[in-house]
């Protein structure tokens, strides 16, 4: 679970695990829709390299939920995946990606896309790597921000979907993808996970020095 700029911390924790695939979750930031955008087929560009797409995972994710659909307008500026993408293709060249757009971030759709996720990695048989892309809390200053964070970073670390689901219902301002987190650790739980740890918490004001209106992040691994 990959926050901003602290996601290093978090790859190279995964990086001597023999992975076959790596799933990227992230929230669409300029394109509004209901359920969950997956991208099949072809590869993205990085400074590393391309990175090509595992469109037969991709497909049985698909194929697990209705709400799981193709949509490229939402992935054509959205950077909450791309970003992610030049730590998979340096960290682990050769492992492809199935890159996924998460819309509006309700309840259902966030449990839905674990349960999916699950099942189609248990379909397979094979170790793949998920990955929620989310920052946390927005431009509030550093201590409102410290303590909005505190409440995901509890969460994550408790392997609490629901907690964090019902966080979020109560107060978005935790996290722009939090809904990806949720999906995430759900989909982790029903894998057979059962520890998680956050690496690292940082705001963008450890950064700039100005603490008036920072950006929070974290890096965690589930296992």
């Amino acid at each position: 679970m990959y926050s901003g700029p602290v996601a290093a911390h978090a790859y190279r924790a995964a990086q001597d695990r023999r992975v076959s695939a790596v799933v990227v979750v992230g929230p669409s930031h300029f394109v509004p829709f209901e359920g969950i955008s997956i991208w099949t087929d072809g590869a993205w560009e990085t400074p590393f390299g391309a990175v090509t797409v595992d469109r037969s995972l991709a497909e049985a994710i698909q194929s697990e939920s209705d709400e799981i659909v193709e949509l490229p307008s939402a992935h054509g500026r959205e950077h909450s995946i791309e970003m992610q993408l030049p730590f998979v293709a340096h960290v682990m060249p050769g492992v492809p990606i199935v890159p996924m757009v998460m819309g509006y971030q309700t309840r259902a759709t966030a449990f839905a896309l674990g349960k999916a996720l699950a099942a189609a990695v248990l379909s397979r048989g094979v170790d793949v790597l998920l990955v929620a892309s989310s920052d946390l809390s927005h431009y509030e200053d550093s201590i409102t921000a410290a303590r909005l964070d505190a409440v995901v970073l509890e969460r994550v670390e408790s392997l609490d979907a629901e907690g964090l689901m019902r966080a979020l219902d109560a107060e978005p301002r935790h996290a722009c993808g939090g809904g990806a987190m949720v999906a995430v650790i759900e989909a982790a739980r029903r894998l057979g996970a059962s520890r998680a740890r956050v690496l690292r918490y940082a705001d963008s004001g450890d950064v700039s020095g100005d603490t008036s209106s920072v950006v929070g992040y974290m890096a965690a691994a589930i296992w």
